[in-house]
């Protein structure tokens, strides 16, 4: 049976970019064309910008597989743990206001966490997964008569304590849960109001919350969850589709962000330019840096800061469980997304990585941060 024409957005290239580096582009986008037509995945959306000029932004492949839907550039996605980055933000941001301290107790915002237990668990080693913290729900489950919120969900971590002394990597979707309640209770607001507030609006990330919303599900992407059978085919289940009730009772801060590429990018953007984005400043530069610097070693060799992942030649990211990639590379002045919603799925994203560093190598001068 012929596989169906592969309906894409129109690549972007600016004007500034050599041919030679349209040409790699251009190769690093058909490994994803080829990936859908292998069905290899079910459909993404590239992303990279340098110097806060947009060089790739192209929609390959199926928003939804059965109806043969095309992805968008503009679709919305689930973006999982890609999360933890924005809630480490609101963090930070919260220390610069002199809110509290990275290095407070949890237990000094948590009454929950004020047992022989949880006690010495800080809120740094929160923001890098070395709490001690094994818990592996998202969130217990919810009994009849139950308080339904974020704060009562994560009470249930504090009386519950680490398994393991703190200091070590474990990666702690709990963790981050917990440092969305002390949003709650430092701002004196819901987690998804204080993100909207401080983050989302002045990004102008006008697509992006933290649930659903009915008004703009058409522009969704189904998940496809991909399981690998003999001979390395995929073979996917339909997931999460639109429409479909939401996954928590609770907004969550270990994820449930729904974004655009255009959204996120202006989030990675502000990283990028050291805490500014067109002109306004969010995080100081010494906010950022204190970000992104290694903070725990990591198994695959990589080490974890505040919300993000980094690798040794400086570069730094996050990546969701429902498809999705999204980096920093401070020395090609690049910023870089691929996002899918094929989990389990065969993603060339470390082979579409090296191709577009390789066909931006120089950093431009714009591209230095302030």
């Amino acid at each position: 049976m012929p596989q169906p024409r592969l309906l894409t957005a129109v690549l972007v290239v600016a004007l500034s970019a050599s041919a030679a580096a349209q040409s790699a582009l251009g190769d690093a986008v058909d490994l994803y064309r080829r990936a859908v037509e292998q069905d290899h995945i079910r459909g993404a959306v590239l992303y990279v910008a340098q110097g806060g000029r947009v060089v790739l932004h192209e929609a390959v492949g199926f928003r939804h597989h059965a109806y043969r839907v095309p992805m968008q550039k503009d679709s919305l996605f689930r973006m999982a743990s890609n999360t933890k980055p924005v809630v480490a933000t609101a963090i930070m941001m919260l220390a610069e206001d002199g809110r509290l301290s990275v290095d407070d107790p949890v237990a000094k915002h948590l009454r929950s966490f004020d047992s022989g237990r949880s006690r010495g668990i800080t809120i740094a080693q929160l923001l890098s997964h070395s709490s001690g913290l094994r818990i592996q729900p998202i969130f217990h489950p919810f009994g009849p008569g139950d308080d339904v919120s974020l704060q009562a969900a994560v009470a249930k971590f504090g009386r519950e304590g680490p398994a393991a002394p703190p200091g070590e990597y474990s990666y702690s979707n709990a963790g981050y849960n917990t440092l969305g309640a002390i949003i709650e209770v430092v701002s004196g607001m819901p987690l998804e109001a204080f993100l909207k507030t401080r983050i989302y609006d002045p990004l102008g990330m006008i697509d992006t919350l933290n649930h659903e919303d009915p008004a703009k599900l058409a522009r969704m992407a189904t998940v496809y969850r991909g399981r690998r059978g003999p001979g390395g085919a995929v073979t996917f289940t339909q997931g999460f589709t639109p429409g479909d009730a939401p996954d928590f009772p609770v907004i969550r801060a270990s994820g449930g962000m729904i974004s655009t590429a255009a959204d996120y990018a202006a989030f990675l953007e502000m990283f990028r330019q050291g805490g500014v984005y067109d002109g306004r400043r969010l995080l100081e530069g010494e906010t950022v840096t204190a970000m992104i610097t290694p903070r725990v070693k990591m198994p695959d060799g990589g080490s974890y800061g505040y919300g993000w992942m980094i690798g040794a030649d400086g570069s730094y990211s996050h990546t969701g469980s429902d498809g999705t990639m999204a980096w920093v590379d401070p020395a090609r002045g690049l910023v870089g997304m691929v996002l899918t919603q094929s989990p389990g799925g065969i993603n060339p994203v470390r082979e579409f990585r090296e191709k577009v560093a390789a066909a931006l190598t120089a950093a431009p001068s714009s591209a230095r941060r302030p």
